[in-house]
C-alpha cells in the first residue's frame, strides 16, 4: 500500500503495479481494496502494458475523509494519484465510479489522456428519475443520522432487492465491509446526479477519446444509457460486452481497456 495526500489533506490509499503509461482504476459503490470485486485481477492483467493504480476513494478502507464532501474532492484525489504518478494518466471507471471519472476528465484538462466507462447508472427514464430523487432523499435523511447499514439496505432496495429480504442480508459474510463504508453512498449519488439523468450535455465537453461500455446480459436501460453517452461524445467507441451483466468479469473487459489504452 501506498498513500497521497489530496489537496484538503485527506489522505488516499492506493497499490500500484506494472510500467509504462497510467490507468487509475475508479470503483463505483460499496467497492474498495478490502472487499475487491475484480479490480486486483483486471490490474494484473493489464499490468504487463500499463501502471495500474487502485485506490481506496475517499471514506473507504484506508483513506481518510476529510468533511464537508463535495464531489470536486473526489476530483481533487484523482489529481494527486495523478501528479505522483507523473502527471497524466487514462482513467477506468465502474458504475459510479465511471460517473466520478466523467466528471474528472472534464475537470482535469490535458492530465487525463483517455476515459474507458462501464455502465455509468445514468438513466433518462421518467420513472427512473423520480426514483432516484427519493433515493437521495432517504439516502441523505439516513446518512445525516449516521445509520451506515440502513444506507446499505436503501441502495440494496434501489438495485432491485425486495424490501422484506434487506434484514437478512445482515447475516451475509460480508455485510460488515458493506456496513463499515455505507455512509460514502450519498457520494456516489452525488457523482451521479441530481436525478442520475444522462448528463449529455456536459459529455459533449469531453474532448479526449472515450470508450463506452456495457453488457449484453445487464439491465436494459444500460445500453441505450451507453448509446446516449457515446453519441454526445464526440471521439467515442460503444463496445458491447457479450454475456456480461453489471458485474463485469475482468477477463472479458481487460482486453477492451488493453486494446483502447494503447491506440
Amino acid at each position: 500500500m501506498k498513500t497521497v495526500t489530496s489537496k484538503d489533506g485527506t489522505t488516499i490509499a492506493f497499490d500500484q503495479w506494472g510500467k509504462g503509461s497510467v490507468v487509475i482504476l475508479v470503483d463505483g459503490a460499496l467497492q474498495y481494496r478490502a472487499f475487491d470485486q475484480g479490480m486486483v485481477q483486471l490490474a494484473e492483467l493489464l499490468a504487463p502494458h500499463f501502471t495500474v493504480i487502485h485506490y481506496d476513494r475517499r471514506g473507504r478502507g484506508d483513506s481518510g475523509d476529510t468533511q464537508p464532501y463535495a464531489v470536486r474532492r473526489e476530483i481533487e484525489d484523482i489529481e494527486a494519484l495523478i501528479d505522483e504518478v507523473g502527471g497524466s494518466a487514462s482513467l477506468y471507471g465502474i458504475s459510479s465510479g465511471a460517473a466520478l471519472a466523467l466528471e474528472a476528465t472534464l475537470q482535469l484538462g490535458d492530465k487525463v489522456k483517455k476515459l474507458a466507462m462501464y455502465e455509468a447508472p445514468y438513466n433518462d427514464e421518467a420513472a427512473a428519475r423520480q426514483g432516484w430523487r427519493e433515493y437521495r432523499q432517504d439516502l441523505k435523511e439516513i446518512v445525516d443520522a449516521g445509520r451506515a447499514g440502513d444506507a446499505v439496505g436503501r441502495f440494496m432496495m434501489l438495485v432491485g432487492m425486495p424490501a422484506d429480504q434487506v434484514d437478512g442480508m445482515h447475516q451475509h459474510p460480508l455485510w460488515p465491509l458493506w456496513e463499515a463504508i455505507g455512509l460514502t453512498l450519498e457520494y456516489d449519488a452525488a457523482a451521479t446526479g441530481e436525478d442520475a439523468s444522462v448528463p449529455a450535455k456536459r459529455a459533449a465537453k469531453v474532448e479526449v477519446p472515450t470508450l463506452v461500455m456495457n453488457g449484453s446480459e445487464s439491465f436494459p436501460f444500460m445500453s441505450i444509457t451507453a448509446q446516449t453517452l457515446a453519441d454526445a461524445i464526440p471521439n467515442a467507441q460503444h463496445p458491447t460486452l457479450e454475456g456480461q451483466t453489471h458485474e463485469v468479469e475482468s477477463a472479458a473487459l481487460a482486453p477492451m481497456l488493453i486494446e483502447f489504452f494503447n491506440g
